[in-house]
């Protein structure tokens, strides 16, 4: 049988523009799930002019008629989520159509407490986490004295959840001078937010894989970007789950087999927030000239993003662990009217000439990057665009090095922030 699913992913350092991509996807879907990460991964949405900054609702929320999930390998800052149901659907909640999962884990104010102590406590070696208990909460999963969606419905099972989960983590917050969390205080505010969330809150792999047997079309959304993955990235600069296509059928409860096409999301450039190696990283006029024309700060955070050239070693390596079947280009705009244009295509470490990413972030920082330069992309009238032909030469000599080079099609060419500046070349459903 074949489905109607398309993983939408982020092929870089996250901030690649998944959001707007996985919006205008989301405009011919019937359901768009989150599979994995929390409130720490912000990704804005342009409608009619207006910019909403989205955390842990899907990116498919206003489009009517369109189901949203956010699945058990997300983890959900409950008291965040309802502030953001309320910012954008106060008043008109009916028209939200939203799942949460009861599998999935809770960020409580101890794990931001505790992700705030432990970046301190590591110094001039912190990750630089945003500080909004993500992984302190994937830990405790892990420890398994974790607090998910579902417990929240069984008042007498949550207060021994919190019991467990507290009498290990306030020791840890007063062994780092940090103030210990009342339980009961906690446990009361946590009813309050149970009944709001309790129509939410429900077995999302069997709603999944209802519509995925149905031939609804399924896009799956992950946050952050495939660099950060847990496993793959580069460890230990990474984020504290996958964000790869390859982690949805355990972070949402499907088969495997039933996701069938993988959108890799790739912004022009390369950017990238935090620590952690970044071979083609241009801290110059260039980049900061970047940052500006590309409003290159952090969704959330607000932090300036790092700038660079576009490095087809890194996405070589992402496409080849995630599958990658087929591209997504953004913020190609950016670049036109840009001199000095380039694209790393090798490193070199030691002398020697490499074409893959080392294990090892002391010895990646040391690859330094190989470039082919590229003539300056004309600025073009945007909404002439409507095939790979219709392009000036330059950006055809750019975008089909790109796709000659990962060996995927490029689907979809972004040329600015509203849905009306995104090419389509090839349906994806």
């Amino acid at each position: 049988m074949e489905y109607k699913t398309l993983s939408v992913e982020g092929s870089q350092f996250g901030d690649e523009g998944k959001g707007k991509i996985t919006d205008y996807i989301a405009s011919h879907a019937d359901v768009v799930c989150r599979y994995q990460g929390g409130n720490n991964a912000g990704h804005s949405i342009e409608i009619d002019g207006v910019r909403h900054a989205l955390r842990s609702l899907p990116s498919g929320i206003y489009e009517k008629g369109v189901l949203n999930v956010i699945a058990n390998g997300v983890v959900v800052n409950p008291f965040a989520i309802l502030e953001e149901i309320e910012e954008n659907f106060k008043g008109r909640e009916k028209d939200l159509r939203l799942a949460i999962s009861d599998r999935a884990h809770l960020i409580l104010p101890y794990h931001i407490q505790l992700d705030g102590a432990y970046e301190d406590l590591m110094g001039k070696n912190k990750i630089g986490t945003t500080h909004k208990g993500i992984g302190p909460c994937y830990s405790d999963k892990a420890k398994r004295i974790g607090i998910r969606v579902g417990d929240l419905l069984d008042k007498d099972y949550l207060h021994e959840r919190l019991e467990t989960a507290l009498g290990v983590n306030n020791k840890v917050l007063v062994g780092l001078g940090k103030e210990s969390v009342d339980i009961e205080k906690l446990y009361s505010d946590l009813l309050v937010v149970a009944e709001r969330l309790r129509p939410y809150i429900t077995d999302t792999s069997v709603l999944l894989n209802e519509a995925i047997d149905a031939g609804k079309k399924v896009v799956f959304e992950g946050a952050q970007g495939s660099l950060l993955d847990l496993d793959h990235g580069t460890y230990p600069f990474v984020t504290s789950s996958s964000p790869t296509s390859v982690s949805i059928p355990v972070n949402a409860g499907i088969a495997p087999y039933k996701v069938q096409r993988v959108l890799a999301i790739m912004k022009s450039y390369m950017t990238r927030v935090g620590e952690g190696p970044m071979p083609s990283e241009q801290d110059n006029e260039w980049g900061n000239a970047i940052r500006e024309r590309g409003h290159e700060y952090g969704t959330v955070t607000k932090r300036p993003r790092r700038v660079g050239y576009l490095d087809l070693v890194l996405l070589g390596y992402t496409s080849r662990i995630t599958g990658v079947t087929d591209l997504a280009v953004t913020l190609f705009d950016v670049l036109e009217g840009v001199e000095n244009l380039k694209i790393c295509v090798d490193y070199s470490l030691d002398g020697k000439i490499i074409d893959y990413v080392p294990a090892s972030a002391k010895t990646y920082a040391h690859c330094k990057p190989i470039y082919k330069e590229f003539k300056t992309i004309p600025h073009f009238e945007h909404r002439k665009i409507h095939s790979f032909g219709d392009l000036p030469i330059e950006a055809k000599e750019y975008l089909g090095f790109i796709k000659d080079r990962l060996g995927a099609d490029i689907a979809i060419l972004s040329l600015g922030a509203e849905r009306e500046d995104t090419v389509t070349f090839k349906e994806l459903f």
